[in-house]
């Protein structure tokens, strides 16, 4: 924490921290211009990535990602990229969106020229992330997105727009689109609340800089739309660190990676980042992922085309969706009938409905058995869900990056011990956090234990989701 000075201490002689990673902060801070450069450097390399290959011939199976712009754009972003954005809002918070994120940079460029309205209350809907993320994913499974150039064009140039026509009309100087609307949003701000790294607030420090006699505090507009003063989490914070030293109460710093989700999470429960765990990472998510690989699924396509055979509904059975709907690419032989999309959509809406339903069963019968029900409890305890479900979601986002390596000759024969290392880390991780806020609301260790042998199967439905993708199918 920042040490503060007595109240009769100039502010001239205010302690401050100098260590190294204050003062990275306060390179954020003093740097501007550099990160601008940089984040300018960033769009242009996304658009190209997005774009070009979207009006490039579709690579046939002699090409390579060394030698063919298409793949190579393929496996820059959709097995370097997103991955590895995912993996830094575990280690550094949401570094990304502040100083590196080309949606968060043109939608703030946009507002400081647009039309600066007040932000309707419609948009700050807190179910806008669950809702935008599934979307998206269900959407992007059904165009084939991680495989073909078209379909990222649409998704992510479309998501583009509408970041750049929010901050057109709303907001001035504002990041209104990644606080409220931005599809990923909600997954970014439940993973930086077990980084290591984070702006801390001193109240004490803020509220006496403010008493300081013959001082005007300097005005400060987030534009992540944070109130900083009361800001203890590192859930909306972009780390971009334009507050660093404000008041002499902000600064960047190392905590412990538990510390939030035990000790700050509870006293802000949050259903929708409940819903947006247990129903959106770990079951619409591992939906998305399972039914290509689903034994389940051919056998249930097998099934009803035969049923739609005998009923004479052969239009069932025939790729008549355009691409931009279903995947439809005669030449590569890979197409999406009707009874295909249908079942998709079935397959990912089921499995979310199973596993999220057992897991909050669970994880509510976790909540009862430490007292009397709870419902800020519940959410509470939900959150030490975040490491596997997040663990899940990079395992299946990596697997293309695998996938792509395979194909070139790059052999990995270390990656399902990794695999298994990561999900049994995670899964670990997970049962250390639900244990230690089960310490939040009762020191009876019989009803902690009886709680964590609760707890205990929905991690075991989390991981064995994954365990049956990547080891049994």
């Amino acid at each position: 924490m920042l040490q503060t000075m007595p109240e009769n201490m100039p502010q001239a002689m205010a302690i401050v921290p100098k260590g190294r990673i204050f003062q990275f902060g306060e390179w954020l801070k003093h740097n501007r211009r550099i990160i601008g450069m940089i984040q300018w450097c960033v769009v242009a390399f996304y658009l190209v990535l997005i774009a070009v290959p979207a009006f490039l011939p579709i690579p046939d199976s002699s090409a390579h990602i060394w030698s063919n712009a298409v793949l190579f754009a393929q496996f820059m972003f959709w097995g370097i990229w997103w991955p590895f954005v995912l993996l830094s809002m575990v280690l550094v918070g949401r570094a990304w969106c502040g100083l590196f994120c080309p949606e968060g940079k043109l939608t703030e460029a946009v507002s400081r020229y647009g039309r600066g309205h007040a932000v309707p209350r419609w948009i700050t809907w807190k179910g806008w992330p669950f809702t935008a993320f599934v979307c998206t994913t269900i959407y992007g499974q059904m165009v084939s997105v991680y495989q073909y150039a078209p379909p990222a064009l649409l998704i992510l140039g479309g998501s583009t727009l509408a970041a750049m026509i929010v901050g057109w009309l709303w907001g001035r100087n504002k990041r209104v689109w990644c606080r409220y609307l931005c599809p990923v949003s909600g997954v970014f701000g439940l993973l930086a609340k077990i980084a290591p790294f984070h702006f801390n607030v001193d109240r004490a420090a803020w509220n006496m800089h403010h008493r300081a006699p013959g001082t005007r505090p300097q005005a400060l507009a987030c534009a992540p739309l944070v109130a900083i003063r009361t800001m203890d989490s590192a859930s909306n914070c972009h780390m971009c660190g334009r507050c660093s030293d404000y008041r002499g109460a902000v600064a960047l710093e190392m905590r412990a990676p538990n510390h939030e989700i035990v000790h700050v999470a509870g006293r802000h429960p949050a259903p929708w980042e409940s819903v947006l765990i247990i129903c959106g990472l770990m079951g619409v998510a591992t939906g998305a992922f399972h039914w290509s690989a689903s034994p389940y699924f051919v056998s249930a396509k097998v099934w009803l085309s035969e049923i739609l055979a005998d009923l004479d509904m052969l239009w069932m059975l025939k790729p008549l969706a355009p691409w931009w709907i279903l995947t439809n690419y005669p030449a590569q032989n890979d197409m999406l009938t009707l009874l295909d999309g249908a079942l998709l959509l079935a397959y990912i809406v089921i499995t979310a409905i199973c596993i999220a339903s057992l897991v909050a069963i669970l994880m509510m019968l976790a909540t009862r058995l430490l007292g009397a029900w709870s419902t800020a409890r519940f959410h509470h305890l939900v959150q030490g869900l975040i490491p596997l479900s997040a663990c899940g979601v990079f395992l299946g986002l990596s697997a293309l990056t695998i996938t792509m390596l395979k194909s070139e000759g790059v052999v990995l024969p270390f990656i399902p011990h990794l695999r298994l290392a990561l999900l049994a880390g995670a899964s670990l991780w997970s049962l250390v956090l639900i244990w230690k806020i089960t310490a939040q609301y009762t020191p009876h260790i019989f009803a902690r234990m009886a709680a964590m042998i609760a707890a205990l199967p929905a991690l075991m439905i989390g991981a064995g989701s994954w365990l049956l993708l990547f080891f049994v199918w």
